[in-house]
């Protein structure tokens, strides 16, 4: 049990205001796993040219080696729902942190491309872990009122793992004289890899700081705990805390068993058509193509004609732009919705996916002296490439980044939150892995009709918001679900 569990005190007979600012706490210590996310998925970005050079692999084997760290994730998020019902949700965010500090230490001293993937693998067990349990853990603790801002702050520190990991990727290569430069003796690349360790253990020692989900603690019967949580984050007087502990328990009591993969699909459970609606939102996400900048920004830079330099420079751009569009969500979500936020970012995001792949259609391709084709963009083109590849991080910023894990995490009953999120996001993680595998290939072989693919599921996106997806503003779990 985390330490504040009982640290609430009693609920009193007068009516108490909610406490956002412990609210805000306990969101931003769990959301510490989204900045993991963002730092492990991201922080390949500046390592992947030097990998691919110290182990001599091509196209197909630098994108496996980046990821299969995928196909880790999405068994990490396959699994994290069943072991956040059964252990808790605060135990699941310390394997995680484990795994965290494992991978990273393992991946930057690796002893050939082989155990280097399966550290990464690792890693990406903890990914999945942690894009599970936070967005599940800050809906459960967090006000109706405020519940899509906090829900946020997840995909906020998410882009903030990715801003300071190619921070992090930029400086150490400008002090090493590139990624393959030494620093007290080690490649540079090592170094971005391993410093994941350090924020890794900070998040292992704020999992102690925070309490339990009340929702968890009702169903395994501690409701005198939960009902301080409840009290406190929540407010209202004792007999409105009572109304909700009868919502949670109602709830919860329509299923009190562990609910299985199966059952979530199954007809009686009654869940099934939203459980098909999270997972095609968990993997337009990815099928958009967003991750594509984050993990190959420098090598794709480069490739069109920018130094390495400046090809990492571009990719903190990329990341600052991404941390703007995610505080206009935060200012936004509770206010105008879920579903308009995703369907103008639906539109934004064609626009701009499609304007780059037609600027990458005008590219001169040449062939260097190993024999790999090069292109190389006008000046005029390659600033609109430019300026439209960052008005897609921008438009996917403030609408598919954080409204998709807001609304996965709202979209289910209690009594299958957890499974049914896991769910949805392995189907985010296979998807991932489809997009990052093939981009290597696709790109060298036609660049301009890759990108358009991700604008046309960036229009097929806008029709299944419009047509599946419901409103979940302003309500609680209990009723959204």
């Amino acid at each position: 049990m985390a330490q504040s569990d009982t640290a609430f005190g009693g609920t009193g007979s007068g009516a108490a205001k909610a406490d956002v600012a412990h609210a805000v706490m306990f969101a931003a210590a769990a959301a510490l796993g989204g900045f993991l996310f963002g730092y492990d998925t991201a922080v390949i970005n500046g390592a992947v040219g030097a990998i691919r050079d110290r182990y001599d692999i091509g196209a197909a084997g630098t994108g496996l080696t980046v990821s299969l760290t995928l196909l880790g994730a999405a068994a990490g998020a396959w699994i994290a729902g069943e072991f956040a019902d059964r252990l808790g949700r605060i135990r699941v965010m310390q394997v995680a942190a484990v795994l965290f500090i494992v991978g990273a230490i393992g991946s930057a001293f690796p002893f050939s491309v082989y155990d280097l993937t399966a550290w990464r693998v690792l890693g990406g067990v903890a990914v999945g872990f942690a894009s599970v349990i936070a967005p599940a853990y800050i809906a459960e603790i967090s006000p109706a009122a405020i519940r899509g801002r906090l829900g946020s702050m997840y995909q906020l520190a998410i882009v903030l793992g990715i801003a300071i990991s190619q921070l992090v990727n930029y400086a150490l290569s400008e002090s090493a004289g590139g990624a393959r430069g030494k620093l007290a003796g080690v490649e540079a690349w090592q170094w971005m890899l391993a410093l994941e360790a350090v924020p890794a253990a900070l998040y292992l020692i704020m999992t102690f700081t925070i309490p339990e989900s009340p929702r968890f603690l009702v169903a395994r019967s501690r409701e005198e705990d939960a009902r301080k949580i409840i009290s406190r984050l929540e407010g209202g007087d004792h007999d409105a805390v009572t109304v909700r502990m009868n919502e949670i328990r109602a709830s919860l009591s329509e299923h009190r068993t562990k609910t299985t993969v199966r059952e979530l699909f199954s007809k009686p459970l009654g869940v099934a058509p939203l459980v098909w609606i999270g997972i095609a939102l968990a993997a337009l996400q990815q099928f958009v193509g967003i991750n594509v900048i984050f993990y190959y920004s420098s090598t794709l830079w480069q490739a069109v004609g920018y130094g390495e330099d400046r090809s990492l420079f571009i990719s903190v751009v990329s990341a600052l732009v991404n941390i703007l569009g995610t505080f206009v969500a935060i200012a936004v979500i509770d206010r105008i919705g879920r579903k308009p936020l995703l369907l103008i970012g639906s539109v934004g995001m064609a626009i701009s996916l499609a304007i780059t792949a037609v600027c990458f259609h005008t590219a001169t391709i040449t062939t260097d002296a190993d024999g790999d084709s090069v292109a190389t963009l006008s000046d005029t083109n390659g600033a609109i490439a430019l300026v439209a590849a960052n008005a897609f991080v921008f438009f996917f910023a403030f609408s598919w980044g954080p409204v998709v894990w807001v609304l996965i995490s709202e979209l289910f009953p209690n009594r299958v939150r957890a499974a049914a999120v896991g769910v949805a996001t392995a189907a985010n993680w296979v998807a991932n892995f489809l997009v990052s595998s093939t981009f290597p290939t696709l790109a060298d072989w036609n660049l301009s009709l890759t990108y358009g693919g991700y604008a046309a599921m960036s229009a097929i996106s806008f029709f299944v918001v419009l047509r599946f997806v419901k409103e979940t503003r302003g309500r609680t779990l209990e009723a959204a679900g």
